[in-house]
C-alpha cells in the first residue's frame, strides 16, 4: 500500500471513530505529500508498508507526544489534549513547521510500534469473562498477547454502567457510562494472575510511560483521554506483569494451572503479526486445548476484525467480534460486536461458531 492510500484510510477510519481533528490534519498530510511537501522527506522509506503498521497513527503519536511533554508550544494552542482548539489553517501550519524543524526526531519516533492501549476495550474483556466463568465459575489467570502497557489486564478494577445495573467498584476513576446494550452474567469474578507480553512493552507507573500512551489516544477524543487518565491512576494500585517477549515465545511458555481457568486474550492486535506467527500461535492454543480438563480449562477471548459481505453481491466489509473459545472441546460462541476502540458495544446471543 503506497503512503497516500495509508492515509486516506486513516483519515476515513478517524472520521468513522470520531475524530474530525486527526481525519482533517490526516487530509492535510495527504496534500502535503502529493506536491512534495515535507511529508515526503518524514516518511521516507516507509512506501509500500502495510496498513496495518499504522504509519499514520505513528506520525501523529509523534507529534502529539511532543504537544504533551511541552517541547512543541507552537502547536499546544491547536491540541484540546492539552486545552486547544483545532484549527485546520493555523494548525497546519504550526504542525508542518514542527516536522521541519524537528525532522530528524519525528523520523526516529516512527520507529516505534504502533502503542494504542486502548482501554475502552476493557469493557469487551470484562463482559467476555463475565460470560466465561458463568460457565466455568474458577479464579481466572489472564494472559494477554500484544499487551502494551497492561491497562486492560486491570479491566475487573473499572466501573461499567448500563441501563438498570452497574459493574466493578463503585469507586473506580475508570467509569464507563452507557458501557454496553444486551446482558452479561452477573457473577462474581476474580482475577488471580495478570501477565501480559509486548515486542515493546510500556510501563504505565513511569512518567515516559504514561506518556507514550497518552500520545497514542487523539487528543479530540476526551472520553478516551479520560479513561487513560483513570486507568493509569488504577495500574498505580493494581500490579500486572507485562514481558517484552514475542507472543509465540510467551506462550510456549504457558502452562494451564488445576483450580483456574486459563484465558488468552487479545485486542486489535492481529493485524500486527506476521502469517507464520498467526499460525504459531493457533497451532499452541491447540495444543494447550489438547491437555486441558474440566478442573484445568483453557478460553481465548478476543476483540479482533473479521471480514464479512456487506453492501450488496461481492462487497466486503469490517465487523468487531468479541468471540470466546474454550476448551476441552474448543468450542467458539460469538459474544457480541464493538467498535475498534470499545465503543458501541453490543452483547448477542452468545451464538455457537463453527
Amino acid at each position: 500500500m503506497d503512503v497516500v492510500e495509508a492515509l486516506q484510510r486513516q483519515a476515513t477510519a478517524c472520521e468513522d471513530l470520531g475524530s474530525p481533528m486527526y481525519a482533517e490534519l490526516l487530509r492535510l498530510l495527504v496534500d502535503d505529500y502529493e506536491v512534495g511537501g515535507v511529508s515526503v522527506e518524514v516518511l521516507a522509506g516507509y512506501e509500500g508498508r502495510s496498513f496495518g503498521e499504522a504509519i499514520g497513527l505513528r506520525l501523529l503519536a509523534a507529534v502529539h507526544g511532543m504537544v504533551l511533554s511541552g517541547t512543541a508550544p507552537e502547536l499546544a494552542a491547536f491540541y484540546p489534549s492539552v486545552g486547544g482548539t483545532w484549527d485546520p489553517v493555523l494548525g497546519w501550519e504550526a504542525f508542518e513547521q514542527v516536522l521541519q524543524s524537528r525532522l530528524g526526531e519525528v523520523r526516529s519516533l516512527l520507529t516505534q510500534p504502533p502503542q494504542t492501549n486502548e482501554v475502552g476495550r476493557s469493557a469487551s474483556l470484562y463482559g467476555g469473562l463475565l460470560h466465561l466463568v458463568e460457565a466455568v465459575p474458577l479464579p481466572v489467570r489472564l494472559f494477554e498477547i500484544g499487551a502494551s502497557g497492561g491497562l486492560n489486564l486491570r479491566a475487573d478494577r473499572y466501573r461499567y454502567v448500563t441501563d438498570g445495573a452497574s459493574y466493578g467498584p463503585a469507586d473506580s476513576p475508570v467509569v464507563f457510562e452507557s458501557a454496553w446494550s444486551g446482558q452479561v452474567p452477573s457473577v462474581e469474578l476474580r482475577i488471580a494472575e495478570r501477565v501480559g507480553c509486548d515486542i515493546a512493552p510500556v510501563n504505565p507507573l513511569t512518567a515516559d510511560g504514561a506518556l507514550t500512551l497518552t500520545s497514542y489516544v487523539w487528543p479530540d477524543m476526551a472520553d478516551r483521554l479520560e479513561r487513560l487518565r483513570g486507568a493509569l491512576k488504577v495500574a498505580r494500585e493494581v500490579p500486572a506483569d507485562v514481558r517484552r517477549e514475542d507472543a509465540v515465545s510467551f506462550l510456549r511458555g504457558l502452562e494451564l494451572s488445576s483450580g483456574h481457568v486459563t484465558v488468552v486474550w487479545h485486542s486489535i492486535m492481529w493485524q500486527y503479526l506476521r502469517r507464520p506467527d498467526r499460525a504459531a500461535i493457533e497451532a499452541r492454543l491447540d495444543e494447550l486445548g489438547a491437555s486441558a480438563t474440566a478442573s484445568a480449562p483453557l478460553a481465548r477471548l478476543r476483540l479482533e476484525p473479521h471480514q464479512v459481505i456487506a453492501h450488496g453481491p461481492g462487497a466486503t466489509g469490517w465487523e468487531y467480534r468479541v468471540d470466546l473459545q474454550t476448551w476441552p472441546g474448543g468450542e467458539r460462541r460469538d459474544l457480541g460486536r464493538a467498535e475498534p476502540h470499545g465503543q458501541g458495544l453490543v452483547w448477542g446471543p452468545g451464538e455457537t461458531l463453527k
